[in-house]
């Protein structure tokens, strides 16, 4: 990331922390009324991700610590209750990262991807039920059958360049071969251009904002992106 700032009107005091994903967050008050927050950032990305066709299977002795923890269960993805349909996806494939590239083809090829035809968060069981999808639940689904396999998974937040409408985007990251690897099955080719915003175990760490007290609801959103 080469700059990024945000604004705030009216201005209020701000504290950041960094959360247990690795997040840079920020905490304030709104104000009663009128609250604008802004956002913005001259990002590089790359052109492509990486792809490891063939990527071992890590047992969960040589885990990471700091990757331990996308083994278990959770909100949104209950990967108890896939472990037998995880086993007959990935049949004949090799365990690690071939073993996601079937679950990410299955992904792609069984559900219907829907942007906007959800605004809420679902459960791997609940969106396994359905046709359609957006990109959350994709994740989610994903991210759950790795798990079930004994795979680290975690849910990422951000925005792809190109992605029509622009809007909040998610997929989801397997870690196979020692390191993470992308996995987006909303896109139906391999593609660079993704800009990362949060990290998390499901939709629950990654929220865009979390509010506590009087619910209050956007006025307007606005998201833009541009080759610079």
């Amino acid at each position: 990331m080469s700059s990024e700032e945000y604004l705030l009107d009216p201005e209020v005091p701000v504290y950041e922390f960094t959360d247990d994903y690795g997040n840079l967050c920020q905490r304030l008050v709104a104000p009663p009324g009128d609250f604008s927050l802004s956002t913005a950032a001259r990002i590089r990305t790359d052109a492509e991700v990486d792809e490891e066709p063939g990527g071992c299977f890590v047992e969960s002795q040589n885990l990471p610590d700091s990757v331990f923890k996308y083994l278990l269960p959770s909100r949104y993805c209950e990967a108890e209750r896939f472990n037998a349909m995880a086993q007959e996806l990935t049949a004949g494939s090799a365990p690690g990262y071939d073993q996601v590239a079937a679950i990410e083809h299955w992904l792609r090829s069984t559900f219907r991807f829907e942007p906007g035809s959800s605004y809420t968060s679902l459960s791997a069981v609940e969106v396994n039920q359905q046709g359609t999808a957006v990109c959350r639940d994709f994740a989610h689904l994903g991210i759950a059958l790795c798990r079930a396999l004994g795979i680290p998974a975690r849910i990422v937040v951000g925005y792809l360049y190109g992605l029509e409408p622009m809007e909040f985007h998610a997929w989801f990251e397997a870690y196979v071969a020692h390191r993470w690897f992308t996995f987006d099955p909303t896109q139906p080719v391999k593609r660079g251009g993704y800009v990362v915003i949060g990290y998390g175990r499901d939709a629950a760490d990654v929220a865009i904002y979390t509010q506590f007290g009087p619910p209050v609801h956007p006025v307007e959103h606005r998201v833009s992106v541009a080759l610079a």
